[in-house]
């Protein structure tokens, strides 16, 4: 391991300061990961216990003394019954919308990081050994760093339940049209009539909104989440307090950075389906889907799927698309034609002994394939 790496844990005021610094290292990360961001771990406390958050800092040692941060994990000290009740560190803070568990790493330095926090928190007296990640993916160059500190720190990763989520990561020389024909393979000409078969209701649109627009069109999004079945549950983020505090602060300071977009594919000019979505280095992550259910015969979430990958051509795509899709989101839904394998899995870091921790995700992993196997089809 490089002896001019250190890890320290950060002060919650003191990381909220290093924004600067976060963008930098998302831009030379083996992978970006908005949801490590200063922007949205002062989100996140609207939600979680601020003295619960652990946010791990690598510095990188450079001329005449100075430091550059080359990595960041955030987590949550977490017990309850989804831990089995043992004490963990999870990531990420928000699971319920963050989307990625991994750590953001340096490219230059990801394997000597992954090791130095590892060991991090190996030595740490104070903190759990054991890691709660249920949204990691299981391959690409940051998984490979971890797994290699894993091996040296003799570290185990449990994986429970294993899902594939669309992501897009275009070829060269790729245009929307060769992209959907191979995304969407033999079902192109299907989806496609459907995607033109709303324009036969009346005139069809589609609009990106971002900085000091994406404001207004945010609350628009909400609305329309709100008057579906979620709105009606009371589970729409408009009903539930702390939600609605959350999204607008994350929304927010997003806005500030420039960081978010809100998509909207309009019938008429008035939204049948929005998206939200955190840009990140070139990167875009969606966080958010809502529609107009009474268009449902459109298959309106994925017809703004469609619109928005038309729209990223136009513009110039990203490098990559995360879906975000959980284990309970049909792939189908979206048009992303890659896959990425990703697990809710546990890490036991050195020769700690598995917790209940293990055991809490083993039975949601068999109660899930019970409720699979009973549910009408």
């Amino acid at each position: 391991m490089s002896a001019d790496i250190v890890v320290r844990r950060a002060r919650l005021a003191d990381y909220l300061g290093l924004g600067q610094a976060f963008a930098e290292l998302s831009r030379h990360a083996v992978e970006p990961n908005p949801h490590m961001s200063p922007a949205a771990i002062s989100a996140a406390t609207l939600l979680v216990p601020e003295e619960a958050i652990v946010i791990l800092c690598a510095w990188r040692s450079e001329a005449l003394g100075s430091e550059s941060l080359v990595g960041v994990w955030a987590l949550l000290r977490q017990r309850d019954w989804r831990t089995g009740f043992a004490s963990v560190l999870a990531a990420p803070l928000v699971p319920l919308y963050e989307v990625s568990s991994p750590p953001v790493l340096d490219r230059d330095h990801a394997e000597d990081i992954a090791l130095a926090m590892l060991r991090h928190l190996l030595a740490a007296s104070d903190l759990p050994k054991t890691l709660a990640l249920p949204l990691l993916p299981l391959e690409g160059r940051c998984f490979a760093a971890l797994q290699e500190a894993m091996r040296i720190t003799g570290s185990r990763l449990t994986r429970y339940e294993t899902w594939q989520r669309p992501v897009m990561a275009p070829q060269p020389g790729d245009d929307a049209e060769r992209y959907l024909r191979r995304a969407l393979g033999s079902g192109y000409k299907k989806r496609m009539q459907q995607f033109r078969a709303i324009g036969k209701g009346g005139a069809v649109s589609f609009a990106r909104k971002r900085g000091n627009a994406a404001r207004e069109a945010f609350e628009t999004f909400l609305a329309l989440e709100a008057a579906g079945w979620k709105g009606e549950a009371g589970t729409a983020i408009a009903c539930l307090l702390e939600d609605s505090a959350y999204f607008h602060r994350l929304v927010e300071l997003l806005i500030a950075q420039d960081a978010v977009l809100v998509d909207a594919l309009l019938l008429d000019g008035k939204p049948i389906a929005m998206g939200l979505v955190v840009e990140s280095a070139g990167t875009r992550h969606f966080l958010k889907i809502a529609y107009d259910e009474t268009q449902a015969r459109h298959s309106p979430g994925r017809a703004l799927t469609i619109a928005m990958l038309q729209a990223d051509f136009r513009e110039g795509p990203p490098n990559f698309f995360d879906s975000g899709a959980g284990d309970g989101v049909d792939a189908g839904t979206y048009v992303w034609g890659e896959r990425r394998q990703m697990a809710n899995a546990i890490l036991t870091i050195g020769g700690a002994i598995p917790s209940r921790a293990h055991l809490a995700a083993g039975a949601r992993m068999w109660l899930r394939r019970l409720r699979d196997r009973t549910s009408p089809h």
